[in-house]
């Protein structure tokens, strides 16, 4: 088939560089945008009078015509096309004759698939924000069940401190509600229309720019032509704002992988969510978790990739940027599915809190307030330190927590010691002591929780 840029040239594209340049095979996903933003187009262009209103009514009769017989099946992408842009434009003069050759009037492809990627990527910010919305009233929900289910907190891999299982959990919260945060502020600093920018320099045709933009729901339209066509600023940011949700995930996954060990027992992955081994029957591994974390480094990539295409093109619009449309749609999909099965997992997954009481009670995770303790009762603190630390090897010798020693053993460490430690050294009251807005203490996440459930409610994307 002739190309619609054919004119200037005197023999046919060689096959090899024909398929070399043709993006049809992956820019057909932005078929519902491109029709979008040309309807918006021409009826900008009849309302300024460049076409008439009649070849207005024709061209998106034709446009809604071809929208609905690529959703029914009926019209299928071949690769006699070069992209989606040439794909409808052709349908469209193919079906109404001369009016479908003024679709192009006072645009080119450059500002053309700008407004393609925009509005694609428009609508997938809004569907992973409302994955990671589901995901957040999951991780809520967890987080009311267990205010008062006791585990380790842990630094260095190492036991640290009591906490619960609802303040772990509300760690995470906090990272989700960010990666929202930053695709919102992504939303508004792109939502500006890019159409009418022509090929670099806008047009002498007499656009209403304003007009459009308002058609399509943009906030207006851009103010500089030439980086209107060139810009994919929006696209690194969302690159980045998911390669950030991928490592959150991927620390998530990481804890659930460690908890799901023999080693540690903390959860049991649902059956759904688990598969096993082809050798050994006893096996019940946590893939989902471990796809998740393996598919971050995939997302990681996308972001290098166009940071790289990017890094060395002059103004205006290149070929390369051709480069941006596979990677950005392959990171959105494996995104989009990683929240969508992590939170089914999350969900469906079963807490072993006595495994997670055992463990904090085991791991002198009330080392600290041991020392506090002593504190309390006018030891310096350095000294206190010292003395939990010779206690805690102590301990470790007999195989016994601080709990279960005596206070004559106490004693042998610090006269200080009276019956009141054991009650000082519990783990409730390790962790209700703890009473500061963000701590683990029950009143404090019982705050926490109730302002969470007023962030849900709040709307960030318009």
């Amino acid at each position: 088939m002739a190309q619609l840029w054919g004119g200037r040239f005197t023999k046919e594209t060689d096959q090899m560089v024909y398929l070399f340049n043709a993006s049809l095979s992956f820019d057909k996903r932005l078929y519902k945008h491109d029709i979008m933003g040309s309807i918006a187009h021409v009826t900008m262009l009849s309302h300024q009078s460049i076409i008439s209103e009649q070849e207005k009514d024709l061209i998106i009769d034709g446009l809604n015509k071809i929208l609905q017989d690529i959703e029914n099946g009926y019209l299928q992408f071949t690769e006699e096309y070069e992209d989606i842009h040439s794909f409808v434009e052709a349908h469209l003069i193919d079906r109404i004759g001369d009016a479908g050759k003024k679709l192009h009037t006072g645009r080119s492809r450059n500002d053309q698939v700008a407004l393609d990627m925009k509005l694609y990527v428009r609508d997938e910010i809004k569907e992973t924000d409302v994955l990671l919305k589901k995901l957040l009233i999951t991780l809520l929900q967890i987080m009311e069940e267990h205010i008062d289910t006791y585990m380790p907190g842990f630094t260095h891999m190492q036991k640290a401190q009591p906490t619960t299982l609802a303040h772990h959990i509300g760690a995470y919260f906090e990272m989700f509600k960010r990666d929202r945060a930053r695709l919102a502020d992504i939303f508004k600093r792109m939502n500006y229309c890019p159409l009418g920018s022509g090929a670099l320099a806008g047009t002498t045709y007499p656009l209403d720019r304003a007009l459009t933009a308002e058609l399509l729901e943009f906030y207006g339209p851009t103010l500089n032509s030439m980086d209107s066509v060139s810009d994919r600023d929006y696209l690194i940011e969302l690159l980045s704002a998911l390669s950030t949700i991928m490592m959150h995930l991927s620390r998530f996954s990481e804890e659930i992988i460690a908890w799901n060990s023999d080693e540690y027992r903390f959860v049991e992955i649902d059956d759904a969510f688990s598969t096993g081994s082809s050798i050994m029957p006893q096996k019940k591994n946590p893939d989902i978790a471990e796809l998740v974390r393996g598919k971050t480094g995939r997302v990681y990539g996308a972001l290098i990739s166009i940071l790289t295409t990017m890094k060395g093109i002059p103004l205006a619009y290149n070929k390369d940027m051709q480069e941006d449309k596979e990677l950005t749609f392959d990171a959105l999909d494996q995104v989009k599915v990683c929240i969508t099965l992590f939170e089914q997992m999350l969900k469906t997954m079963r807490f072993r809190l006595d495994k997670m009481k055992a463990s904090a009670t085991n791991g002198f995770t009330n080392a600290t307030d041991a020392a506090d303790y002593l504190v309390g009762k006018g030891v310096p603190f350095r000294d206190a330190h010292g003395i939990i630390g010779s206690l805690v090897l102590h301990c470790i010798d007999q195989k016994k927590s601080i709990d279960e020693l005596t206070i004559d053993e106490l004693k042998q460490f610090s006269n200080m010691f009276d019956s009141d430690i054991f009650e000082a050294i519990s783990l409730k009251t390790c962790v209700e002591k703890r009473l500061t807005i963000g701590a683990p203490g029950y009143e404090a996440m019982k705050q926490v929780i109730e302002l969470q459930h007023v962030y849900l409610k709040e709307t960030f994307l318009s």
